[in-house]
């Protein structure tokens, strides 16, 4: 089936809010390496995020805290080598922006000049706004981030469903409004009632992009293993999965160690 897209050859800060302002949906995967980012770029996704799910997907952490600045540089800049196309937003880890406007200006400073991409993206609302605006002083392109925001995983004790009471839906939405006033140019909103993300896409002008947020929202968000199966533990409601590599990746990882092992592989074609 045919899908209605822009034709950017370059995809933009103001490409994402013009897709937003002609109705078209927003696509955006993570990817943290040259060869997937690569695959990604080719295949027309929008937005690449460098998200700090690097610490789960590729250290093997339980959360994203540990993950450091240099670390996220790294796969930032090795995204960018492979992308042509594609907006490529960067995680500003834990640690490297709350409680300091000089401290987050000065990690969103290092990661563009050292990566080459092209925006940033923090979580939070009111706490983080004197950051925000820092960041935007020197001409960095913020995206803001709200609901579930994993790197509080330790001050909320759980990844359950934010925003379902009405006092913190409220304040989502004063914090989407707070954060477009600021200069966001788009929003990433996690795991909350789909009624309310569409709500909130409806009061500011500027993108949402929704992960477990429904699909009243201008685009969606996955973690690129998981929509692959590469990982398989991992069942969340809005999670579809579009492969099983686990389990094709295992098979032929088996065929490999048998062919190996009986002295099948290398052929005769396959040596010289």
């Amino acid at each position: 089936m045919s899908v209605a897209k822009s034709d950017f050859k370059k995809v933009t800060t103001n490409s994402v809010q013009e897709m937003k302002q002609n109705g078209e949906k927003i696509s955006m995967l993570t990817a943290y390496d040259y060869t997937l980012a690569k695959i990604i770029d080719s295949a027309g996704i929008d937005v690449i995020l460098v998200g700090d799910s690097a610490s789960n997907v590729m250290a093997g952490h339980e959360t994203t805290l540990p993950i450091t600045l240099d670390e996220m540089i790294y796969h930032a800049s090795s995204v960018v080598r492979a992308v042509e196309r594609a907006l490529v937003v960067v995680d500003l880890p834990f640690g490297s922006y709350q409680g300091n406007s000089k401290t987050a200006l000065n990690s969103s400073i290092k990661i563009m000049k050292e990566s080459g991409a092209h925006a940033v993206k923090l979580e939070g609302g009111v706490e983080v706004l004197t950051s925000v605006k820092r960041i935007l002083t020197a001409g960095i392109p913020v995206m803001g981030h709200l609901g579930l925001t994993p790197q509080s995983i330790y001050k909320f004790g759980t990844y359950t469903v934010r925003a379902k009471e009405e006092e913190e839906a409220e304040k989502l939405i004063a914090d989407a409004k707070r954060l477009e006033e600021a200069g966001c140019f788009a929003l990433v909103l996690e795991k909350i009632p789909a009624k309310l993300a569409g709500q909130v896409a409806k009061a500011i002008s500027i993108p949402v992009i929704g992960i477990g947020a429904g699909g009243d929202v201008d685009g969606q968000v996955l973690v690129l293993h998981d929509m692959l199966g590469m990982t398989h533990e991992f069942h969340p409601r809005f999670l579809r999965r579009y492969l099983n590599l686990y389990e094709d990746i295992n098979g032929a990882v088996q065929s490999y160690i048998s062919d190996v092992k009986s002295a099948d592989f290398p052929n005769e074609k396959e040596q010289y």
